[in-house]
């Protein structure tokens, strides 16, 4: 089979197109033909190991030292089942299916074997691949920080760097749970978190939203940017911080003595299963949640995607596609543009 393999940590360069054995799926395993993945801020930070130097030395030792142990990058993927291992009974042959590969990653390839117990759902019928590739990740890093928060309706919520797939999704959840929603993020991608439901948007570039005198009950700070007392500032009494992906500067100033008062600083991370998919895959089969797709590569312009992804410029998600032809890419981006402008 095809794979994009991570040669060494370093630049997009590292990524080469290599031939590799098609795996075999093992007991109560399931073998996917990946027709879809995308290429997110993580995948981008393992393969070129640009991590805070603290987390160097373990983060090194898990993932490899001279190169990363398992060279397949990807961690989010869309395809249809082929064969099954003996004792899965969860999915079938046939099965169009997505989900989350955790750490054993490998999504930038033909195939893929996975648990059938792994954070996997099978696809709405109206669906397509490249649309439900962009939904796990993103989509399980959101939950897991609203549900922290507990969103409810009449509640105020900013998110900090909205523009990305777990902002995209967070804005989606917290207007689902009937809250007023102000997204922040470059001027470039304004209107397309209007599309989504934001009821506010801000230029960040342009605007402090600590200046504008407005408090919220959550604050989410996907990517960890925001000034940490500036941030706490903006909160109500009792409100919520949660911080995305922060900073070790961050982590050290939420154990220190502020004027916080009863508001509540989290932190933490998503652990990818079936059951908070299988809550996103609802919203997603009942038009409640929608997929943002920026632009799509074929799997050989994996290094151009991730390029495009490290220049912070993309709108939701990128996809990577392993099935279309490049006149299908052009037609699919075509429709999904439109259905963006529209």
């Amino acid at each position: 089979m095809r794979a994009m393999v991570c040669t060494r940590y370093g630049p997009p360069e590292v990524l080469e197109l290599q031939q590799l054995n098609k795996p075999v799926p093992k007991a109560g395993e399931i073998l996917i033909k990946v027709h879809a993945s995308t290429v997110t801020a993580g995948d981008c930070e393992i393969r070129s190991f640009k991590f805070p130097v603290l987390l160097w030395i373990p983060l090194r030792l898990f993932f490899g030292l001279r190169k990363p142990r398992v060279n397949v990058l990807g961690q989010e993927f869309a395809g249809e089942v082929e064969a099954i291992g003996s004792g899965q009974t969860l999915f079938k042959k046939g099965d169009r299916v997505y989900g989350a590969t955790g750490l054993k990653l490998g999504a930038y390839a033909e195939y893929l074997c996975l648990s059938g117990s792994s954070a996997i759902a099978r696809i709405p019928e109206a669906i397509s691949f490249e649309e439900a590739a962009n939904i796990p990740t993103g989509g399980m890093n959101a939950l897991f920080f609203l549900r922290k928060a507990k969103i409810h309706a009449g509640q105020k919520v900013l998110v900090i760097g909205a523009g990305g797939s777990i902002g995209t999704v967070a804005v989606q959840l917290a207007k689902h749970a009937g809250a007023e929603v102000t997204a922040i993020d470059s001027k470039e991608k304004l209107d397309m978190l209007l599309s989504i439901g934001a009821d506010h948007v801000l230029d960040y570039r342009q605007e402090d939203f600590a200046a504008t005198g407005e408090s919220y009950d959550v604050i989410f700070d996907v990517a960890g940017k925001s000034p940490f007392t500036k941030t706490v500032n903006a909160l109500t009494p009792k409100g919520i911080y949660l911080m995305g992906n922060p900073g070790l500067s961050q982590m050290f100033r939420r154990l220190w003595p502020t004027k916080k008062g009863s508001r509540k600083i989290i932190a933490g991370a998503a652990s990818y299963n079936a059951q908070d998919l299988r809550e996103l895959n609802k919203l997603l089969a009942e038009g409640k949640l929608r997929p943002v797709v920026d632009q799509v590569f074929p799997l050989e312009q994996l290094q151009e995607a991730h390029r495009y992804v490290e220049s912070g410029a993309k709108k939701g998600n990128v996809v990577i596609a392993n099935q279309l032809q490049f006149s299908e890419l052009k037609q699919f981006i075509g429709v999904n543009e439109s259905a963006k402008n529209g």
